[in-house]
């Protein structure tokens, strides 16, 4: 009997206590530059009421995302997100309440963000979107080493640094982006399709970043014909029409990133391969700041260092919109996917704890 206890403890602290688990694969979804504020209030009055910010019809876009109530406008925005995922998974980081979740490097724009979701860690060193290829291992990688994830872990990304992120040149996932076709020996046709519609579109953003609609047929036409066990989409629309100054685009950004966090969800639980055995998680890479500054972030501009966690699975119990007062951060994402899927992420580099509230 001591023995068996024994045995168990040491589970636990090596984080195995998870091996239970149902999830077996994992979505990531990340949403560039998208604020908690839209997240958990919807749109913004006066965003909404400047002229400057917006190109749309003003009744059109009144009539598509405003209501007098916070939660009727944000259901009206992420239909999805508080229909479906505040029914049945975890919504974390409404600091209206005093749920706070914020990233722990202080530079709070891209490159770093990403790097510290993914890899668990804030690496002071990685200070500029030009940075090279990230020396700090990431969990997608992680997993990509476990017994029956060799080759499982892929990455579509609408901006082109994201190779660099994750580091594809060392440990050669499969990572598409911008300008790139999906290559393999035999594709269907549905992702010749897709390859094709790169080309048949503008070049609205220009060098380095497609439209988050391409990126999102790629990846679904993969996951249809690849059934690969981890997926990271990386969405990036929202920070694009930010930086514009376009708010009514930003707005339909994230109401569009809804539609297709439904889609992909509603195509994996009718999925047999996926269905009750796949867990979705979706975040931003840093915040924005208030007012005049909502087009920018970094250390300068005052509380784009804000985020939040949305998670739905099979592993996560139905709490909803997390009330509690809470300090959470980005870099317990990693450990918190390891222990989803019954592993204990290690790296190059020291990980951060998991969020535990999340695992019970």
């Amino acid at each position: 009997m001591r023995i068996v206890l024994m045995m168990y403890l040491l589970l636990m602290i090596s984080g195995e206590s998870y091996a239970q688990n149902k999830t077996k694969n994992v979505i990531l979804i990340s949403m560039d530059g998208y604020r908690w504020q839209e997240l958990f209030g919807g749109a913004d009055s006066i965003l909404l009421n400047a002229k400057k910010y917006n190109s749309q019809d003003s009744s059109q876009r009144f009539a598509k995302y405003w209501a007098f109530t916070e939660k009727e406008r944000r259901a009206k925005l992420m239909p999805f997100v508080w229909k479906e995922i505040a029914a049945n998974g975890q919504i974390y980081g409404n600091r209206s309440l005093g749920n706070n979740v914020d990233f722990r490097n202080t530079y709070w724009f891209s490159y770093p963000g990403r790097s510290e979701v993914l890899t668990g860690y804030f690496d002071p060193a990685i200070n500029s979107n030009n940075y090279s290829d990230n020396p700090n291992e990431n969990i997608l990688e992680f997993i990509e080493k476990q017994k029956g994830y060799r080759g499982k872990s892929v990455v579509f990304a609408s901006w082109d640094v994201v190779a660099k992120i994750v580091n594809r040149n060392r440990n050669r996932m499969m990572v598409n982006i911008y300008g790139e076709d999906v290559k393999d020996q035999k594709l269907t046709s549905t992702q010749e399709l897709a390859n094709k519609m790169q080309y048949f579109l503008p070049d609205f953003f220009g060098k380095g970043e497609r439209l988050d609609g391409l990126t999102y047929m790629l990846a679904r036409a993969y996951i249809e014909a690849g059934h690969p066990r981890v997926m990271y989409i990386d969405l990036a629309d929202t920070d694009v029409f930010g930086h514009g100054g376009k708010y009514d685009y930003y707005l339909d950004a994230a109401h569009y990133a809804d539609a297709m966090i439904a889609d992909i969800w509603h195509y994996v639980q009718q999925e047999p391969f996926y269905r009750n055995q796949t867990t979705i998680i979706i975040y931003p890479d840093h915040g924005r700041g208030e007012a005049e500054q909502w087009t920018s972030h970094g250390t300068n501009t005052p509380h784009s260092g804000e985020s939040y966690i949305m998670i739905l699975g099979p592993d996560t119990s139905p709490k909803g919109e997390i009330t509690a007062a809470q300090q959470l951060y980005m870099d317990q994402v990693a450990q918190t996917i390891a222990n989803i899927m019954g592993l204990h992420f290690t790296a190059n580099h020291p990980v951060a704890n998991a969020i535990e509230s999340i695992l019970k």
